[in-house]
C-alpha cells in the first residue's frame, strides 16, 4: 500500500550520514584576540620597558630605584584611582594635580605649628592626613555643585576649580614650601619587608577601590551612569547624589596624594601637583578606560600608573632631558587612543 504524505508524519527522519571528511576548524584570529586583551598588551609593555631600561642602566633594577619608581606611583596612583570613579561615570575632573597641591599646602599649616611644638610625628601625620582628605573632599563637593547645579559641563566645572586651587596654593604659600619637616621623610622611608609603608597603605587602598569599582553596588550604579544616564535615572538611581559621592571621592583621594607629597618633600610645595591631573588621565586612559564613560577597570589604571612611572624614572636615569616626559605621556595616551579604536567590538560606525 502506497503512503500518503500525511501518514508520513510523526515518523523520525533518519539522521544525516557524518562527513567523513569534515571541513577544518577556521584558525583563531590570535591577532583580534590579542588586541582584544589590553591587560595582557599592557603587561608586555611594562616589561619591554623594564628591560630596555635595564639595558641602558643595570641601576635601574637596584632597590633603590625600585623605590623611588614605587614613592612616584603612590602619589600617581592616588589621583589615577579618583580619576577612574570619575571617567567611568562619564565625567572628567582635571582638577586632581592642583587638588593635590593646594591640600598639600592647607595640610602642611596645620602641621607646621605642631612640628614646631615637637608634637609626636604619628600624631602630625595622622592631622595632616585627616585635613587634606578633608580639603580635597571638599574641593571635590564644589566640582559636584558646579556641575549639578550651574549645570557646568565637568570638563569646564573642573578646569576653573584647577585654576583656582593652583592659585590658591601660591597664593597661600607665597609660592614657597610651607614647613621643613624631615621627620616626615624619615618616617616615610620606614620599611615594611622591602617597601616603605606608604607602599602597604597605598595597596590597601587600591584593594578596597577595585572592590568599591568592580564587585559592589556603588561600583555597578557608577558604570550605569557612565553607560547612559537617562537610563539610570529611569531605573531609580539617585544621579545627582552619586554624581557628588564620585567628585567628592575624586577630590579625597588626590587630597591623600598631596599628604604623600609632602611625605616626599618633608612640606607643602605649591607646585608639587602641577601637571598630575595629565598623567592621572593618561594612566586611566592607557589602562583601557573610554572616556566616553561606562568602560574601564581599576587594574588596567594601576598598570597604566606603573608604565608612566615607569617611562619617567627611566628617562631620568638615562639622563634624558626631563622635558621628554610630557612628550612621552602624550604618545602613551595616542597609541592606547588608537589601540581602543583597534579592539574588536570598539568600533564605531
Amino acid at each position: 500500500m502506497t503512503m500518503t504524505p500525511a501518514s508520513t508524519e510523526g515518523q523520525g527522519r533518519a539522521a544525516p550520514a557524518a562527513d567523513p571528511n569534515p571541513p577544518a576548524t577556521e584558525p583563531r584570529d590570535w591577532a583580534r584576540s590579542i588586541l582584544g586583551n589590553q591587560q595582557f598588551l599592557l603587561l608586555v609593555a611594562l616589561g619591554a620597558l623594564i628591560l630596555y631600561f635595564y639595558s641602558k642602566r643595570s641601576v635601574f633594577l637596584s632597590s633603590g630605584e625600585m623605590a623611588n619608581i614605587l614613592d612616584d606611583f603612590c602619589s600617581l596612583i592616588l589621583l589615577a584611582v579618583g580619576e577612574t570613579f570619575v571617567i567611568v561615570s562619564g565625567g572628567i575632573d582635571l582638577s586632581v594635580g592642583s587638588t593635590a597641591s593646594f591640600a598639600g599646602v592647607i595640610g602642611a599649616f596645620s602641621m607646621r605649628g605642631m612640628v614646631s611644638h615637637n608634637d609626636s610625628e604619628a600624631l602630625v601625620l595622622v592631622v595632616g592626613t585627616i585635613v587634606c582628605a578633608a580639603v580635597g573632599a571638599g574641593v571635590g563637593l564644589v566640582n559636584a555643585a558646579l556641575i549639578n547645579w550651574l549645570r557646568l559641563v565637568p570638563f569646564v566645572a573642573t578646569l576653573a576649580t584647577l585654576g583656582a586651587g593652583a592659585g590658591m596654593a601660591i597664593v597661600l604659600s607665597h609660592g614657597i614650601p610651607i614647613g621643613d619637616d624631615t621627620r616626615a621623610i624619615i618616617f616615610s622611608q620606614a620599611k615594611v619587608g622591602p617597601f616603605s609603608w606608604p607602599v602597604f597603605i597605598v595597596i590597601g587602598i587600591l584593594v578596597i577601590s577595585w572592590l568599591y569599582l568592580h564587585l559592589s553596588r556603588y561600583g555597578r550604579y557608577t558604570f550605569a551612569l557612565g553607560s547612559n544616564e537617562f537610563a539610570a535615572r529611569a531605573a531609580g538611581i539617585n544621579v545627582r547624589r552619586h554624581l557628588v559621592s564620585v567628585y567628592v571621592l575624586s577630590g579625597l583621594l588626590s587630597g591623600l596624594g598631596g599628604m604623600f607629597l609632602y611625605l616626599r618633600l618633608g612640606s607643602g610645595a605649591p607646585t608639587s601637583g602641577a601637571g598630575d591631573e595629565l598623567r592621572a588621565i593618561a594612566a586611566v586612559v592607557i589602562g583601557g578606560a573610554s572616556l566616553l564613560g561606562g568602560s574601564g577597570r581599576l587594574s588596567g589604571t594601576i598598570l597604566g600608573g606603573l608604565i608612566l612611572t615607569t617611562v619617567t624614572s627611566g628617562l631620568i636615569i638615562s639622563n634624558v632631558n626631563p622635558n621628554w616626559d610630557q612628550v612621552a605621556v602624550a604618545v602613551l595616551i595616542a597609541l592606547a587612543a588608537a589601540l581602543q579604536a583597534l579592539r574588536p567590538g570598539r568600533r564605531r560606525a
